[in-house]
């Protein structure tokens, strides 16, 4: 429980005035119970109502999205962008097209996306969008339809230098592209840097794929030397989910020399004591838009569950939650304790529930939140705008090396500032303050109140 009757009042009014967002309200928690050891001394905050300011989105946008299925049908979904906090750079974040999409869940992203984009040290500001649109199970045509809608109404609301979404959960290359297009055709302007995870043959970066999974790598390999005096090397590991971050956290961490043994789609998870092969993975998620249960049909001595939870119950040293949300609670994390976890590194948006970080927490297991270990995604799109904003592209081996020097940088500002709230080690306490006191800067000396 927070102590800081500022604090308290300020989460008080969130509750009341967003009744029913309990993603938001839990993301908004978590960072003032952070907070509440370094407020007093900032008596500056509450005068000019910096907590208040922070919590509260500087723009909220909300919007239909009528389109055509391939049978004449008109469809109406609903669009949003969340364009929270541009203190110190032009709102960025992901679009997330998926049915479990609301106001809330953007919320609670875009709140995130500020601290992470923050802890990255570019300058970029914080923000998030999509739509409850599925693309799951439509065609190319339909989800072209719609991206082309979707874009029509958002084109007004964003820039290179104002707002530049990237992909998310339901949002990749194909969608990127749908909607570049869209936007180069309504504003008659070839505008590179508005959105990015854009295609390499028009203004794409390279590692930009593989960048969420592979910075979630070098964090939790920074956070094992630093703190354990240990690594990756000779490791099992579990990671839940099958897009681009599990796929790409994979590689990385087998090419670190661990061994990955599970994996896992919204239907079920996939065993493979001998170590996921992933160019079948890669085939089957990336090629062929396929089920993870078709690896099981492939790979001999590989099995099937269908659920998700059970994933953890495989015993690992190390975890890689990449899927959702909330998708590790409290009885998971037991389970992977019960088994000898020895650390978390979160790759996808908050995937483990408060019951689940406090279990790690108290077990003594080390645990990478996902604002610091998942920021390799959204800082390598701030590469791509450097090189769209240069007209120049550099190699793969050259992004790979500034994203591996970023996720170190933030592992050590983290754990720096948790040393100096006096809870060396608690990476949540520590990103939540370093990314936090660079924002609160910028906005009382900019006057933002």
């Amino acid at each position: 429980m927070m102590k800081s009757e500022y604090l308290q009042r300020v989460y008080s009014q969130i509750v009341a005035r967003d009744p029913g967002e309990k993603e938001f309200h839990q993301a908004v928690l978590e960072v003032l119970e952070s907070l509440d050891m370094i407020v007093d001394k900032h008596p500056e905050y509450e005068a000019n109502g910096i907590i208040e300011s922070f919590v509260e989105p500087e723009r909220v946008i909300t919007f239909r999205v009528p389109w055509t299925d391939d049978n004449g049908r008109v469809h109406v979904n609903r669009g949003y962008r969340v364009q929270y906090n541009s203190a110190i750079g032009p709102y960025k974040g992901g679009l997330r097209f998926h049915p479990s999409v609301n106001l809330s869940i953007l919320k609670f992203l875009g709140f995130e996306q500020i601290l992470k984009n923050s802890l990255t040290s570019l300058p970029i500001g914080g923000g998030k969008g999509g739509s409850d649109f599925d693309p799951k199970g439509k065609s190319d045509a339909e989800v072209m339809r719609f991206c082309q809608s979707f874009m029509t109404e958002l084109s007004r609301h964003i820039g290179q230098f104002l707002d530049v979404p990237a992909g998310d959960i339901g949002v990749g290359a194909r969608e990127i592209g749908y909607m570049f297009g869209q936007y180069r055709r309504i504003k008659n302007q070839y505008e590179a840097g508005v959105l990015t995870g854009k295609g390499l043959t028009y203004g794409g970066s390279l590692a930009r794929p593989q960048a969420t999974g592979y910075g979630l790598c070098y964090f939790t390999q920074e956070m094992l030397n630093c703190m354990k005096n240990d690594s990756f090397a000779g490791k099992t590991v579990v990671i839940s989910g099958a897009g681009n971050v599990a796929i790409y956290a994979n590689e990385k961490a087998t090419s670190l020399g661990a061994k990955v043994v599970a994996m896992c789609d919204s239907n079920g998870y996939i065993h493979d004591p001998n170590g996921i092969n992933l160019d079948v993975i890669k085939d089957i998620k990336l090629v062929k838009r396929g089920r993870i249960k078709e690896y099981a049909e492939r790979v001999p001595g590989s099995t099937y569950t269908e659920g998700c939870s059970g994933i953890w119950t495989i015993p690992c040293d190390i975890a890689l939650p990449c899927a959702t949300q909330n998708e590790l609670n409290g009885e998971s994390a037991k389970a992977l304790i019960a088994n000898g976890v020895m650390a978390v590194g979160e790759g996808a948006n908050m995937p483990s529930t408060p019951d689940a970080v406090k279990a790690f927490q108290e077990a003594g297991v080390l645990f990478a939140p996902a604002k610091a270990a998942n920021a390799g995604g959204v800082a390598t799109s701030a590469l791509e705008m450097s090189q769209n904003s240069m007209r120049y592209s550099w190699t793969f081996e050259e992004v790979d090396a500034k994203l591996h020097q970023i996720m170190v940088n933030i592992f050590h500002n983290a754990y720096d500032a948790s040393v100096e709230c006096e809870q060396p080690g608690n990476l949540v306490v520590g990103a939540n303050v370093a990314g936090f006191l660079k924002v609160a800067t910028a906005m009382l000396a900019q006057g933002v109140i």
